[in-house]
């Protein structure tokens, strides 16, 4: 099966600390990948090679066959490539539904000062894109004001509207009260196997890891220390000592 995400040889650093040391990765389609690591691991360095926000030293990124290394992130999120942030990215002046609005918008090339967004997208499908997370009766608020859980939600309902192959998380529970962590990744996950989205997610909460993906990469000093079943890389003496703290 030809991978999704492949990584060849990528090597990056920053003064006398490595971030990536060539890392040679491979993601398929259909998976749901967790990266774990302490911070400074090079979990998100990785991913902002492969997103195009960061260009490596040496090695190549290949996204769906396609050479992607050094390609504009915006260039990337065309060919299918989501990504959602540890902080969620929205636009903070404008409603919930605006926000999927301009996401669909701008996946179809139409934002423009002298035309409606109303007259630019399918209403219908921005509706059935909150609807699945869980956000249409919150279409009309103001974005800036949903508490921190219905923000994330809406930074992944955003992605969603680009119609992404992969959607990339960067720890999508994080500032989530404990009590609703679950219910937001139920909830993700489901609108990602609905839509048929391969996912990967970087996320420190083991029982979240353990009950979400179906295969976990641990990363320690730039490199892929452990890369398995969430049983395997969990129960790894090296990964929980390293990573995981036990």
């Amino acid at each position: 099966m030809k991978p999704l995400i492949q990584t060849t040889d990528l090597y990056l650093a920053f003064g006398g600390v490595v971030a990536a040391d060539n890392i040679n990765f491979e993601l398929h389609e259909g998976e749901r990948l967790a990266v774990i690591g302490q911070n400074g691991a090079g979990k998100t360095t990785f991913i902002n090679i492969c997103t195009g926000y960061l260009t490596p030293a040496k090695g190549k990124v290949y996204f769906d066959g396609k050479d992607v290394t050094a390609m504009a992130p915006r260039k990337i999120v065309r060919l299918g490539m989501g990504r959602s942030f540890q902080l969620p990215q929205l636009f903070t002046e404008h409603t919930v539904r605006q926000c999927v609005q301009i996401a669909a918008a701008r996946r179809n090339k139409e934002l423009s000062w002298f035309r409606s967004l109303e007259s630019t997208i399918d209403a219908r499908e921005v509706d059935a894109t909150l609807e699945l997370v869980g956000l249409l009766p919150d279409a009309d608020e103001a974005c800036i004001e949903l508490p921190e859980g219905k923000r994330k939600l809406l930074d992944v309902a955003m992605a969603l509207a680009l119609q992404p192959k992969l959607l990339i998380m960067d720890e999508p529970t994080s500032g989530v009260a404990s009590e609703d962590k679950f219910a937001l990744m139920e909830t993700v996950m489901h609108a990602l196997d609905e839509r048929r989205v391969t996912s990967w997610f970087v996320e420190h909460d083991v029982d979240i890891v353990s009950r979400y993906a179906t295969r976990v990469a641990a990363w320690i000093a730039g490199k892929v220390a452990a890369d398995g079943s969430p049983e395997e890389v969990l129960n790894n003496p090296q990964i929980r000592s390293e990573v995981l703290g036990a």
